[in-house]
């Protein structure tokens, strides 16, 4: 006899445990470690899910207690115990269930329906086939001599084609199966993404610096060396040929690539560089596929079909056996860290996933996130950098314009005097314009001018967000009404919409350019599958003179035709309660000036804000990375934020008011004695319980503990401690509790 041990598919705290069932010797060849289970659970003996963990030979209990597997779901191979060793570092590292972290990591769970291709064979030689066929003709079979005669033409046909075509009865095809003459068999067909049609291209002749940081790479890989690399290259730099110079190093030695993007609105342009060099290998997973197509990119990758599998975050658990390389671009993004439990990094998990592998990691990025960049300069990556752009061209000329300045002027238009002329000069050039503002919809809030009475959802504590001209709109539970004619506090007509939002943007340049032509590009206008594909592809082909946007735009995206960028309310990301909003304004007006003058004309960015004296806008204008992160470094180190110290955010979250209260106030005395040991190098510091930003959301209640500490295990036994003094005290009864390292946004 032998044992499994499983962890049951529920997600409780309470049940976060293995529970151990016998294998019946009918299923014996089909259990492996990783692959879903039917067993029964509790004691009505219900049916549930569950994932097996290990098998041994000996149980712990006596047999007669111990329940036998019902049946099995899906069978795993060796890359899934990889895969489940890594759910067990993300719930060590990261906190949540176990069974969390492998729904993660195993998100393909069971098949959908395939689409599959039925086709006959004809199973006799000639001399038989042409006997048959006068027998048939003989005796009057007038259908199964059509098919037998279309087969000695073509000895496979589709099962479709002879029903809809040739017009047989699927009673013929069956008599004609059960005699032996011919025999059915199915073709399975991907339901693969579309990755557009990209004629094959050449690798590019490298650069200097191109060719250092591959000859790097590549002198560590051949000598077995896996390491996580940072390549640092300014926007324009080429960094994604030699992102593909890599990948085909690496796929020449048999093994395979992962390369995370962002956001789906870099998919399109990615893939298609990708497609062009390395065809039918490429394929790619994002959110926006169907549940039979994702299912079928991830059997492609287990079967070794493809090679380079392109997409966010989910896409670095794709079932690969052999990886050698992960590649994450744009690696500073704030989207590379999950906003569900486990709330993991994808820089983090990526680099313990290689460790796994035996795979090297590239984090790639003109604006590196402050902690890699720190890392670096500590030696636990090695740093590559670029600080040219490709084939000549110039970063563009950046111009910080003072909006205060423009308001004394007289100049009340969202767009300065400067931007305003640009714009001008380059729709008489036929040139291209790219607008970001950060914000989607109409306005940012509406509000009662005499009274001061401002909208809100009545779920969440929030505004809302006026889209068009007369629809309202909560951006957090999606909660909508129509726009009030009067104050509903005072009664008053004076209730207007405050603010600038990208359908405000449009509204404004359709009046002072009535004969440009504009493309919108938000959360809005890219609603459904191809959403975003269709807008950039419009824009590439020229069939638009201006795009605005919110930040989506301005990231990673090549159009050559493209010689002016304008940012408006630049300073609108600095106003953040965010410690790191200083480094994503940075970003933001780094990548922006990065989309100008990509091809051979000079490109410009204007820079439009209240606070052009604010050190990273100065520092983005001046496209100096290493100026920022001084300024920035000495601010974090004053005030003990990551990197120089690590953060633990204790999220409490419950529908009952007086509970979440409560129960705040339980964690904080409970963890206040662990911030005030002997050791002070391992010194403690909790700040709260307090409020969420935004405190309620969907009717549900929030409120934060913050826990710093100079030392990550520190904080990972903090958790630990929590996660038990939940179970124990029963508070997770009424209130859910999650936890976040190093959080990306201050809740």
């Amino acid at each position: 006899m032998k044992y499994a041990e499983i962890i049951v598919d529920i997600s409780t705290q309470a049940l976060d445990h293995i529970f151990t069932y016998a294998i019946p010797k009918e299923l014996l060849s089909e259990v492996h470690v990783g692959c879903r289970v039917v067993i029964p659970f509790g004691r009505g003996n219900k049916e549930h899910h569950g994932y097996v963990m290990r098998i041994k030979n000996q149980a712990q209990y006596h047999e007669d207690k111990i329940k036998p597997i019902l049946r099995v779901l899906m069978e795993a191979d060796l890359v899934e115990e990889q895969l489940i060793k890594l759910a067990y570092w993300m719930k060590e590292q990261y906190g949540s269930t176990l069974i969390q972290a492998l729904m993660t990591v195993l998100p393909v769970k069971a098949k959908s329906s395939g689409k599959e291709v039925r086709y006959l064979h004809l199973e006799i030689d000639d001399r038989k086939g042409q006997a048959l066929c006068l027998e048939y003709e003989k005796k009057h079979y007038v259908g199964k001599l059509r098919l037998l005669e279309a087969m000695r033409k073509d000895k496979v046909i589709s099962k479709a084609l002879v029903k809809h075509s040739l017009h047989i009865a699927d009673s013929t095809i069956k008599a004609m199966l059960r005699d032996g003459i011919i025999t059915e068999r199915a073709v399975r067909t991907y339901r693969n993404p579309p990755t557009g049609e990209a004629a094959a291209l050449p690798a590019h002749r490298l650069n200097e610096e191109q060719q250092a940081v591959c000859q790097s790479f590549w002198k560590d890989y051949d000598a077995g060396i896996r390491n996580t690399y940072l390549l640092y290259g300014v926007t324009g730099s080429g960094k994604t040929e030699v992102y593909l110079q890599m990948i085909e190093q690496v796929l020449l030695s048999g093994r395979e690539a992962i390369v995370l993007i962002p956001e789906i609105a870099l998919t399109y342009q990615t893939v298609q560089r990708f497609s062009s060099r390395f065809g039918e290998q490429v394929t790619v997973i994002h959110s926006r596929l169907s549940k039979g197509e994702r299912y079928d990119q991830f059997e492609r990758a287990r079967k070794g079909e493809v090679k380079v599998v392109i997409g966010p975050r989910s896409a670095l658990f794709v079932p690969f056996a052999h990886l050698g390389l992960i590649i994450i671009d744009e690696e500073h993004e704030t989207s590379y860290k999950s906003e569900s439990p486990p709330k993991y990094h994808a820089r983090e998990t990526a680099i313990e996933r290689a460790r796994l592998a035996g795979a090297s990691v590239v984090l790639g990025s003109a604006t590196p996130s402050v902690e890699s960049f720190y890392r670096a300069g500590k030696g636990q990556y090695q740093l590559l950098t670029m600080k040219n752009r490709a084939a000549g061209a110039i970063l563009p000329e950046v111009s910080i314009i003072d909006m205060r300045k423009e308001l004394e002027a007289k100049n009340f238009s969202m767009f300065s005097r400067k931007l305003h002329s640009l714009l001008h000069d380059r729709l008489a050039k036929g040139e291209q314009s790219i607008l970001f503002i950060n914000r989607r919809g109409y306005a940012s809030f509406v509000s009662c001018r005499k009274c001061g009475y401002v909208v809100k959802c009545s779920h969440c504590d929030v505004s809302l967000k006026l889209h068009g001209k007369s629809r309202l709109v909560c951006h957090y539970c999606g909660y909508e009404q129509v726009m009030p004619v009067t104050c509903p506090e005072c009664g008053s007509s004076y209730i207007r919409s405050f603010g600038t939002g990208t359908q405000k943007v449009e509204e404004q340049l359709k009046k002072e350019f009535p004969a440009a032509r504009i493309l919108r590009m938000d959360a809005d206008t890219t609603k459904g599958k191809e959403g975003h594909e269709k807008l950039l592809t419009a824009f590439a082909n020229q069939e638009a003179d201006i795009l605005i946007g919110t930040q989506m735009i301005v990231k990673g995206h090549d159009f050559p035709n493209v010689t002016l960028v304008g940012a408006l309310a630049a300073d609108m990301s600095l106003f953040e309660q965010d410690f790191r909003s200083s480094e994503r304004t940075f970003d933001l007006l780094t990548q922006a000036a990065g989309r100008a003058g990509r091809g051979e004309k000079a490109g410009q960015m204007v820079i439009q804000t209240y606070q052009p004296e604010q050190y990273s806008i100065v520092t983005a204008a001046a496209q100096d990375y290493e100026a920022f992160y001084k300024e920035e470094m000495a601010y974090r180190s004053l005030l003990s934020y990551p990197p120089k110290s690590h953060m633990l955010a204790i999220f409490m979250a419950s529908e009952k008011q007086d509970k979440v209260e409560t129960h705040a106030r339980l964690l904080a005395a409970f963890i206040r004695p662990f911030c005030t040991p002997k050791d002070k190098e391992h010194c403690l510091k909790l700040i709260g319980p307090s409020e969420a930003a935004v405190y309620k959301v969907q009717d549900i209640y929030r409120k934060l503990l913050y826990v710093k500490g100079v030392y990550y295990e520190d904080l990972v036994k903090v958790k630990n401690r929590v996660e038990q003094y939940c179970m124990e005290q029963e508070i997770v009864k009424d209130t859910r509790v999650y936890f976040d390292f190093d959080p990306m946004t201050m809740y």
